[in-house]
């Protein structure tokens, strides 16, 4: 039987939050441990590039980011977890595919428009004024990512399926010229899924600076909940829990039961102090044992390293001989008789 091929990429910029870990960490570290499917993790540092120029930033969000997958029980005997820059095929194959992608179609990427937009909105005669070569071939990056391991389905937000049906383009175009060597990668956007509301109220977020850290200590943890704004209603006052960060959080983390109790207590007025003391509880409960784990992890990034490193032979057994393949097709091979 052959598996399915799942892939996710994790940008190394900055510190996992409540939101990665409810909306892709926690379903992914599932699928891990799915002996039908074999998934690809792996840590984007070179995607981390094009807009984080420094350096200790990037290393140490490789460092957290790591021991949180692995703190949170990723079961690397199944999944494939590495790190993009140790699999330097791929940055191979994006030169093969940029020479078949065309321009017009990066002209269309989000990223790209919105940037130019920004600047002919801020009156700048240039409007690539301050974007990298980087931000314009991120889909092409990302469809290296994807195709280097022929992924049958990619998980993605909805802001990111533009890019997977890049991926099906450049791939098409590759295979249209060279022979049938990729597969069409599919977008799975997970209808159903959570989206965390930060402290703010708006979707939680590194770009909003809104996030709450997985693992933060606890003493941390109860002062940002403290800190998530709530309305005006008084203790006893019927509350709506439907429009409240405080419960769009809480339900992220509570059985079902739990959820319709606390929607009770909201009809009672439930007072928003007594709520957010419910909400620490309730989540420093919940990932202390992985806080542990996670903490112990930072403490030995030898073990990190070495689970990387094993994920990169396993990554490169397909990339290498895939590779080889590649440049036979494209005419890049040794010269014979």
């Amino acid at each position: 039987m052959t598996k399915e091929i799942i892939l996710t990429g994790i940008t190394t910029t900055g510190t996992p939050h409540l939101g990665n870990y409810v909306g892709a960490i926690k379903p992914a570290i599932a699928a891990s441990k799915n002996p039908n499917v074999m998934p690809f993790y792996f840590l984007a540092d070179y995607h981390a590039l094009i807009k984080c120029q420094e350096p200790e930033r990037v290393r140490r969000s490789s460092l957290e980011i790591a021991a949180t997958w692995l703190a949170l029980g990723l079961d690397t005997s199944n999944a494939v977890f590495y790190r993009q820059s140790d699999v330097p095929e791929i940055m191979e194959l994006m030169w093969m595919l940029t020479c078949v992608a065309s321009k017009g179609l990066m002209n269309r990427a989000h990223a790209y428009k919105a940037a130019t937009a920004e600047n002919d909105q801020s009156g700048e005669n240039d409007f690539d004024k301050g974007i990298n070569m980087g931000l314009f071939a991120y889909p092409i990056l990302m469809a290296a990512d994807i195709l280097m391991f022929n992924a049958h389905k990619v998980p993605v937000g909805k802001d990111q399926i533009q890019h997977i049906e890049m991926a099906r383009d450049i791939a098409g175009r590759f295979n249209h010229i060279y022979g049938e060597h990729f597969v069409l990668p599919e977008a799975v956007i997970d209808e159903h899924g959570a989206t965390l509301s930060g402290m703010d109220g708006r979707k939680m977020s590194k770009s909003y600076n809104n996030t709450i850290p997985l693992f933060e200590p606890e003493k941390k943890l109860k002062k940002l909940i403290n800190k998530i704004q709530t309305n005006s209603l008084e203790p006893g006052q019927a509350k709506d829990p439907d429009t409240c960060t405080l419960f769009s959080i809480y339900r992220a983390f509570a059985s079902s039961d739990e959820v319709l109790d606390i929607r009770q207590r909201y009809a009672e007025g439930i007072a928003w102090g007594e709520m957010k003391s419910v909400l620490f509880e309730h989540i420093n409960e919940h990932i202390t044992p992985a806080r542990e784990r996670y903490e112990a992890l930072l403490q030995a990034p030898e073990h990190i390293e070495e689970q990387l490193q094993e994920g990169a032979l396993k990554a490169r057994a397909v990339s290498v001989p895939f590779m080889k393949e590649l440049r036979k097709a494209v005419g890049i091979s040794r010269i014979s008789l």
